[in-house]
This record gives structure tokens, sequence and C-alpha cells, in this order.
């Protein structure tokens, strides 16, 4: 999942990421600091803030040296101790902790602690899909571990993309129209969509950026046998047949499995899973469903996540 980016930049990645702990089961750069987007030069996108994520095991012994070397980093609420620092991380908003507005070598940067653990969950069954959406798209990997669990999550989750985006098209459509609806994957229900952000912040994702798609998801594409790739056009034609359709609902996250079980199921009648999907394969709206319970699981941790980074960025 390494994937090419702007020359000259690997270094200070690397330099960026050696002054924290070295304890990181995964660490990745991502953003419009990172790749380009569509309307901005290179000029724009050094001014840009650096978005990092941050995966460790242990929390609590990663933020308790993080506060020994990065003190400043943290908001007023360091005083609380890496143990709250943790639970704060943990337990609200997409059990993940920002710090941001972060001078590193000469560039504002923004970084994000999560668990391995938490990480793991939310890519393998899209619990919040905060970490999972990032991943959907182009990052910068700069370290990951020998972790067999993760890296298998991660497969998992570009391939829960790439099925719930199948759904959501018609039958035959071309790679652009794939990644974009992949990419805006994790901005459906967002609420900073509608307040404050570029209304064409996907699309300025993807213009710029198909190669790089096409390094995350061609193989995927490839042995999919729910699918017709043809790389050389650009082109793909997918089942949308009800029993294609079914087959591609019973792969999706559990997460929204259940989100789209309670759109469907009439309360009190508690038909099991299988059965409510069933339906939903057979329903001329079978996509919108999907796009629905995708909308509700991403509104409920925008909110809550960005409510918590209020708090952690003081």
């Amino acid at each position: 999942m390494t994937l090419p980016v702007l020359h000259n930049t690997g270094v200070l990645y690397r330099r960026i990421l050696s002054q924290f702990p070295q304890d990181i089961s995964l660490a990745f750069a991502y953003g419009s600091g990172v790749f380009k987007q569509h309307g901005t030069n290179q000029g724009q996108m050094e001014k840009n803030m650096l978005d990092f994520v941050i995966a460790v095991d242990d929390p609590v012994t990663w933020h308790t040296m993080n506060l020994l070397q990065n003190r400043k980093h943290y908001s007023i609420l360091k005083l609380l101790g890496p143990t709250k620092i943790s639970s704060i991380q943990n337990d609200h908003g997409a059990s993940i902790y920002y710090n941001t507005l972060v001078p590193v070598d000469g560039r504002i940067i923004k970084y994000g602690v999560i668990s391995t653990d938490s990480l793991i969950d939310d890519l393998m069954h899209w619990k919040t899909m905060y970490v999972a959406g990032r991943l959907h798209k182009p990052v910068k990997m700069l370290a990951q571990s020998e972790n067999g669990k993760l890296r298998a999550a991660l497969v998992a989750n570009l391939k829960s993309a790439v099925t719930a985006s199948f759904l959501m098209l018609p039958e035959s459509f071309s790679e652009e129209d794939l990644f974009l609806q992949i990419a805006g994957l994790s901005y459906s229900g967002d609420f900073r969509m509608v307040i404050g952000e570029d209304k064409s912040k996907v699309v300025n994702i993807v213009k710029d950026n198909i190669q790089h798609f096409r390094i995350l998801y061609s193989n995927i594409l490839r042995d999919c046998p729910q699918v017709v790739y043809k790389p050389q056009q650009g082109k793909l034609e997918v089942d949308k047949s009800p029993e294609g359709q079914f087959v591609q609902l019973m792969a999706l996250p559990r997460t929204l499995q259940q989100k789209i079980t309670k759109l469907v199921d009439p309360p009190g009648k508690n038909r099991d899973v299988e059965e409510i999907l069933l339906q939903v394969a057979q329903d001329p709206d079978c996509g919108a469903v999907v796009q629905q319970g995708i909308s509700s699981i991403v509104k409920s941790s925008s909110i809550t996540q960005s409510i918590k980074g209020i708090a952690t960025a003081g």
C-alpha cells in the first residue's frame, strides 16, 4: 500500500515521524498537504497543513513518552495525564486523539493517535469509518509493523469500499466513476461538507490522483468475481442481479449491515440480517439504502469527533 508521492518529501516525513515515540504499528500522511489536489500548485501545497495518523499498541505508554518529548503539542488536557488522555482517545468520538497546529521542521502538522485495536475494528467493521475512510483514498505509508491482523484489515477495508460502491453504481461505469464513489464514502453524511468544506472536494481529490487510486484498487478489481474489469479502456461492468447484489450486501462490514437492517426492518419484526439483506437486494432502491446506511455511520462519528476535537485542540 506504499504509494509514490511528491519528490523529495520522503525525508521530510521521516524527519517528522522520528520526533515521536517509535512504538508505532502504523503511520501514514494524508490530505492536501501530501497529495496534489486539482486546482492547487506546489507552492500552495507546501503551505497546507500536513496530516498524520499514528496507530499504537499501548496508547497510555505512547502518550506518556510523547508528553515527555513533545509536551507543547498538547492542549490544556495534558494536565490530566496520559491515562486520562488515552481514555478520551478511546472512549469518545472516533477513538482517535488529535494534536493540531503543531510546528515541526518548518511545517504545521496535525497528528491523530489511535490504538491498533480500534484501528483494526474500524477497518474491519466500519464502526465509525473515520480512519477507515481516510484509508479508502491514497495515503503515504510511513511505517507499518509486521502485524498480520492489521495487514489483513487494511486489505479488507479496501475490498469493502469497492463492494459498497458497486451497490451504489449502475451496471456499467468508468474507473473514474468508481474512484469518485469510493472517495466520497467517508464524506457521505459528514456535516462538514454542508458547513465549510469545498463542495468539489471529492472531485479535486480524484481528478489528479487516478493513478494512485489504480495502485490501491487494481488487484482487488482484477480478482473480484462480481465485476468485469477492462483496465485498458478504464471500464467496469458489475453484476446488478438480485443474486449479485445479495452477495455484495452479505460482504459489507458488520456496522453497515446493521444500519441497513435498522432502516428496512419495521420495529418489532426482528428478522435476521440475512433475510433483510435478501429483501434489500431485490429492491430497485438498493443503492440508496446502502448510501443511507453509510451516511448514518459518518454523520454520527463526524459530529462526535469534531466536538472532541475542540477540546483536544484547546
